[in-house]
């Protein structure tokens, strides 16, 4: 957390993170909001549905340019949350929220 009280995306998940320059993309997954639609996997190569389980998880959570597209359309088409989905695509160089950013403004839209 930041000195001002106020969580950023790169507070999240960034312990075991490869270096920004490689990977400057990540996906925080709210799993406890996922209940199983499959959206995600059905547009992103990134994204697969657990037989055991019935939820989704990515196969990998820091990406790179080359892999944005799919995964913001993975969470833009995510029903879960109230259909403001529960993927969130970060871009670790500014800490705004790519997708979905349900507010309009880059912020992260966690619902912890």
């Amino acid at each position: 957390m930041s000195d001002d009280g106020i969580q950023r995306a790169s507070d999240v998940g960034s312990s075991d993170a490869p270096p920004v320059e490689e990977k400057p993309y990540k996906i925080i997954f709210e799993a406890n909001k996922c209940f199983g639609a499959g959206k995600c996997a059905e547009v992103s190569d990134n994204w697969e549905m657990s037989l055991a389980s019935g939820l989704a998880k990515p196969t990998a959570y820091f990406f790179s340019e080359q892999d944005l597209e799919h995964n913001v359309r993975a969470a833009a088409v995510c029903p879960a949350k109230k259909d403001d989905g529960c993927i969130h695509v970060v871009d670790r160089r500014t800490d705004e929220e790519i997708a979905p950013d349900p507010y309009g403004d880059g912020t992260l839209s966690l619902d912890w």
